[in-house]
C-alpha cells in the first residue's frame, strides 16, 4: 500500500492507494498554521488514521508547497513559511519510524497524471499548474525529473517569452524579478491584467462569467491570457518536446484553452507542426495527493 499526503497551507489530505492505484482510504484535516511541531504531529496522526482505516501499513510520500534544497537538505520556497529551513523529510522519518519521500506539489501533480492520468503511457509528460501560482513538473519514462538544483519544471520564473511592448518589463514578481511568466498566467496575474485594462477588480471566475455573458473586455482578457500561455508553452515544447502537456490548477478549468492553444502555439515553435497533446487532468484536485503516493514508484513497500 502507498500513502500520499498533500501538505497544504489550510488543509492536510492523505490517501492510501493499492498497487493498482485504487483508493483504500482517504482523510483530510485542517493544517496547524504557523506551528512546525504541530504540523509534524498532525501528519503523523493522519497517517495513523489512514493505516487504521486501510488495515495495513504503507510507504509514505509527501507533497509539499516548497522543495528540499539539495544544498542544505532543508525545505525552501514554501508559502507556508513555518516549514521553510526545516529538514522536513528527516523530522518526519524520525517521528514515523520509517523513510519518507518528499516532492513539490507541482511535481506530484505531474507524476500522478503521468502514472495513471491524462499522460498514462506517454514517454514524457509536462504537468502545468496555473492557479494561485504557476508551477510545473517533468516526468520522463514514468520517472519524476528533479534535477541537481531541484528546480526542474519551474517554468513560471522565466521571463514571458517574446514580450510585446506593453508587457515589458512586466509586473513585479515576489521572487524579486519583473515579468515572470507567473505574473501573467497565474490566477492573480489574470485578475491584475484585467484590472490594468479595465479598471475593474474581478476574480478569474468572475472574468470567465463576464466573458460568457458576451462582455468584450472580459473576452479580451481571456484571449490575452491564452496567447501568453501559448508563447510560454511553446518555449517548453522547443526545449523538452514532451509527448503530453497536462494543465492543472484553477485556470485549467477554462475550456477554451484546449481548443485554442494548439493553433496559438504553432507559430512560435521551431518545427512545422504540433504533435504534443494538451489535455485536462483526469484526477483534478486529487492529482497532488495521488502523486505523493506514487513517489514510491513501482517498489513494493
Amino acid at each position: 500500500m502507498r500513502i500520499g499526503v498533500d501538505l497544504g497551507g489550510t488543509k492536510i489530505e492523505a490517501i492510501a492507494l493499492d498497487l493498482e492505484g485504487r483508493v483504500l482510504a482517504r482523510h483530510r484535516i485542517p493544517a496547524p498554521r504557523g506551528d512546525y511541531g504541530a504540523t509534524l504531529g498532525a501528519i503523523a496522526g493522519l497517517i495513523a488514521a489512514i493505516e487504521s482505516a486501510a488495515g495495513q501499513p504503507g510507504s509514505i510520500g509527501i507533497g509539499t508547497p516548497g522543495a528540499l534544497s539539495p544544498f542544505t537538505g532543508r525545505l525552501r520556497n514554501a508559502n507556508s513559511v513555518w516549514l521553510n529551513d526545516r529538514p522536513l523529510d528527516l523530522d518526519l522519518a524520525e517521528r514515523l519510524g520509517r523513510p519518507v519521500r518528499l516532492a513539490n506539489d507541482a511535481d506530484c501533480f505531474a507524476l500522478s497524471e503521468a502514472t495513471d492520468g491524462a499522460g498514462r503511457g506517454a514517454a514524457s509528460v509536462f504537468g502545468v499548474i496555473i492557479g494561485t501560482g504557476t508551477g510545473g513538473g517533468i516526468v520522463v519514462g514514468g520517472r519524476l525529473l528533479a534535477g541537481p538544483n531541484a528546480i526542474a519544471g519551474e517554468w513560471g520564473h522565466n521571463p514571458l517569452p517574446w514580450p510585446q511592448p506593453d508587457e515589458s518589463p512586466g509586473p513585479p514578481c515576489y521572487c524579486g524579478k519583473h515579468g515572470c511568466i507567473e505574473t501573467f498566467l497565474s490566477g492573480p496575474g489574470l485578475a491584475a491584467d484585467h484590472q490594468r485594462h479595465t479598471g475593474l477588480t474581478r476574480t478569474p471566475p468572475e472574468i470567465r462569467a463576464a466573458a460568457a455573458r458576451g462582455e468584450p473586455a472580459a473576452a479580451a482578457t481571456l484571449a490575452r491570457h491564452a496567447e501568453r500561455l501559448a508563447r510560454s508553452l511553446a518555449t517548453v515544447i522547443n526545449l523538452l518536446d514532451p509527448a503530453v502537456i497536462v494543465l492543472g490548477g484553477g485556470l485549467s478549468n477554462l475550456p477554451h484553452l484546449y481548443e485554442a492553444l494548439p493553433a496559438l502555439i504553432r507559430p512560435w515553435l521551431f518545427c512545422d507542426g504540433l504533435a504534443t497533446r494538451i489535455l485536462p487532468p483526469v484526477h483534478g484536485d486529487s492529482s497532488g495527493v495521488r502523486g505523493a503516493a506514487w513517489l514510491w514508484g513501482t517498489e513494493h513497500p
